[in-house]
C-alpha cells in the first residue's frame, strides 16, 4: 500500500485500526470472529470468501491489514501464531539445497534453529556479521544463494545492518532479503522500502507491547509465488494466529506510535546517561554517536533508535548478574517490547556459543518515569 495514496497518517489509521465500524451495531471496535466454519451458498460457492477457520479469519485480516499498511507491503501481511512460526515460513519455503546467508548476531532461538532444524530440512547456513558488506559479499554464492537474513538491529548486541546496500547485493546474487525488523517496528524502519523482500515481526514485541500475547507477522513486498508458499505452508501447518489474540494484538496496536516515541525517548537518555555511568563498561545503543551503525541507523531509521539498548558492567559476568537480581522497578524477566521495562542477562539464556558477552544486560525501556527506570538500576549497579 503507497503511503502517498492514504488519506490519513499511519499514526491515525492505526489509532482507529483503519476506521472499522462494525456494519450492524456501528461499534467503533469491531467484533472478535472467532466461528470456525461458514455456510456454503445455494450455488455451492463461498461468496463471502470465508471457508473454513485454520486459513482464514476476518479478526486477523483487520490486523493484517494495519500492518500491511505500516510496512506498505504490496503484497500484504500474514499472522502467525508467533515469530518463530513466521520466521520459519520462510525458510521452509524454500528448497533442500538451497543456501542461506544469515546475521550471526540475531534471536537465539531462531539461530538455534537453523543450526540444527534448517540443516536437517536440507538447507545450506552461513552465518555472517551482515553489518560488513564485504564479508556478506564474500559469504553469498549466486545462483546458490537463495535467501539473505538480516536482524537489525540485532539482538542483543543492537548491531546496525545497511538494509538497502544489502537489498543490492542480493539482488546481484538473484537472492531474496528478508529482514527482522521486531526492535526497529515499522515506526522507525520499513525495510520493505528499502529494497527488502520480506520484513518479519515478532509481533509478541513491541507491536502488542503489553507482554499479553504470542504472535509473529510477515508482510511481503511483491505477491509473487515465494509469497503464495508461504501462505500455503501457514494454510497447511496451521500455523495462524487465534482470532482472540488478532484483537487484542490490534488493541496493542492502536497505541504503536505513541508508546514507540515514549520508550525510544528514554532509551536514548539512558544510553547517554549510563555512558557515563563507572560501573558500565560500554553501552550498546545505536542511538549514540560511538555507536558503530551509527550513521546507517540514522540513515535507515525515523523518529528514534527504538527502545532496546544493552550495558556491559566494570565488574564482569557475577557484577552483571547480580545487578540484575537487584532492581526493583525494572523486571528480571525475557522478552521485549512492553509497557513495563525488563532487565535479563542475555548470556545466561543462551548458553553456550552464544555471541552475548558475560558481563551484558539487554534492557528493554518500557514507559515508565525514565528518572525512577534510572535511579533503579544505578541503585543496582551500585550495590554489586
Amino acid at each position: 500500500m503507497s503511503s502517498s495514496r492514504l488519506p490519513w497518517s499511519k499514526r491515525s489509521l492505526t489509532a482507529q485500526a483503519m476506521g472499522h465500524v462494525d456494519p450492524i451495531t456501528k461499534a467503533v471496535v469491531p467484533p472478535i470472529h472467532v466461528a470456525t466454519t461458514y455456510i456454503r451458498d445455494e450455488d455451492n460457492a463461498y461468496s463471502t470468501g470465508y471457508v473454513y477457520g485454520r486459513p482464514d479469519n476476518a479478526t486477523i485480516r483487520e490486523a493484517e491489514e494495519v500492518l500491511a499498511m505500516l510496512e506498505e507491503a504490496q503484497a500484504g501481511a500474514l499472522l502467525f501464531s508467533s515469530g518463530m512460526a513466521a520466521a520459519t515460513a520462510v525458510f521452509q519455503a524454500l528448497n533442500p539445497g538451497d543456501h542461506i546467508v544469515a546475521s550471526k548476531v540475531m534471536y537465539w532461538a531462531l539461530r538455534s534453529w537453523l543450526m540444527t532444524e534448517a540443516v536437517r530440512w536440507g538447507l545450506q547456513v552461513d552465518f555472517v556479521e551482515t553489518d560488513d558488506l564485504d564479508a556478506l559479499r564474500k559469504a553469498v554464492v549466486p545462483g546458490s544463494t537463495k535467501l539473505i537474513w538480516v536482524e537489525t538491529p540485532s539482538n542483543p548486541l543492537w548491531t546496525i545492518t545497511d538494509i538497502a546496500a544489502v537489498a543490492e547485493i542480493a539482488r546481484a546474487a538473484g537472492a531474496r532479503l528478508a529482514v527482522d525488523s521486531t526492535t526497529a517496528s515499522p515506526v522507525h524502519t520499513r525495510p520493505l522500502t528499502l529494497g527488502a523482500d520480506i520484513v518479519m515481526h515478532a509481533a509478541t514485541k513491541v507491536l502488542n507491547g503489553h507482554s499479553d500475547v504470542v504472535a509473529g507477522v510477515l508482510a511481503g513486498a511483491k505477491a509473487d509465488e515465494f509469497w503464495a508458499k508461504v501462505a500455503s505452508i501457514r494454510k497447511m501447518q496451521g500455523a495462524i494466529l487465534g482470532p482472540f489474540e488478532a484483537y487484542l494484538l490490534m488493541r496493542g496496536m492502536r497505541t504503536l506510535h505513541v508508546r514507540t516515541a515514549a520508550q525510544a525517548k528514554s532509551a536514548l537518555d539512558l544510553a547517554q546517561r549510563f555512558s557515563a555511568h563507572p560501573k558500565v563498561a560500554r553501552v550498546l545503543y545505536p542511538g549514540l554517536p560511538q555507536h558503530p551503525g551509527h550513521d546507517i541507523a540514522a540513515r535507515q531509521m525515523e523518529g528514534g533508535f527504538g527502545y532496546m539498548l544493552s550495558i556491559q558492567v566494570t565488574g564482569g559476568e557475577k557484577a552483571a548478574i547480580a545487578t540484575a537480581a537487584k532492581v526493583g522497578l525494572w523486571k528480571r524477566a525475557t522478552s521485549l517490547g512492553g509497557v513495563e521495562s525488563l532487565i535479563e542477562h542475555r548470556a545466561s539464556i543462551e548458553g553456550p556459543g552464544t555471541p552475548c558477552p558475560p558481563d551484558l544486560l539487554r534492557l528493554s525501556t518500557g514507559i515508565e518515569d525514565v528518572e525512577d527506570l534510572y535511579r533503579d538500576l544505578d541503585e543496582a549497579l551500585r550495590a554489586s
